[in-house]
């Protein structure tokens, strides 16, 4: 059952705020207090949101149970591809990191001397670790609100 007109409208406003938000958490974790978990929370409060406001009939047509589930998998496959690649790079080595051999172009520039404040090229493996969890976490959780709005029934 869908709310209020005003709540849908509300709603369909704040989710594109919430969004830019949860992305801005997950990418900025290596920076400042935050992540990949908190910016998934922050996403999957997103999908709960329209959920509540529109109905589960309505949120079928943009979230399905699969599509999330693929998506915690893929961030799963993802987390673990990138822990591996770093075992079999010379042994938990930081290869993204700035002066890393051999050298990738986006991320082997050496940060400036001083505060480096706001640099995302500076966390080496963490930001790509951190979306990692963070498609994880959205899958998840968002499997979850998902599942328990529907009422555990097919």
């Amino acid at each position: 059952m869908a709310m209020s007109k005003i709540v849908r409208t509300v709603s369909n406003l704040l989710y594109f705020f919430i969004l830019i938000f949860g992305f801005y958490i997950v990418m900025h974790g290596h920076l400042t207090p935050g992540g990949g978990f908190q910016g998934g929370a922050v996403l999957a409060s997103a999908i709960a949101l329209i959920i509540v406001a529109h109905g589960i009939e309505k949120a079928k047509k943009f979230y399905s149970e699969f599509s999330l589930t693929s998506c915690e998998s893929l961030g799963l496959v993802l987390f673990i591809s990138l822990a591996f690649l770093g075992i079999f790079m010379t042994f938990f080595y930081n290869f993204l990191s700035p002066g890393a051999q051999p050298a990738i172009p986006i991320f082997s520039t050496e940060p400036p001397l001083g505060p480096n404040l706001g640099n995302l090229n500076t966390g080496g493996v963490i930001p790509l670790m951190n979306i990692a969890v963070g498609i994880e976490v959205i899958g998840g959780l968002g499997a979850i609100v998902y599942v328990m709005f529907r009422g555990g029934k097919k």
